[in-house]
């Protein structure tokens, strides 16, 4: 994921994630593997917001932001 976003840094990654749990948008499973393994993923109202989110992605695509 990090990967993926543009000029994310880890520290911001990890806090926006927790934020997002801690509202109810996502979830964190956490599996005791060698080299540890996180698992995220959206919770069924982290889910309803996606068309808002594509909406402003692709409003923000059309004027450059």
């Amino acid at each position: 994921m990090e990967r993926s976003i543009e000029g994310i840094n880890t520290r911001m990654l990890v806090k926006e994630r927790k934020s997002m749990e801690a509202h109810g948008f996502g979830t964190r499973i956490a599996y005791a593997t060698v080299p540890p393994t996180v698992e995220y993923s959206l919770t069924k109202k982290g889910k309803k917001l996606k068309p808002i989110v594509d909406s402003v992605y692709h409003w923000s695509m059309e004027f450059n932001y």
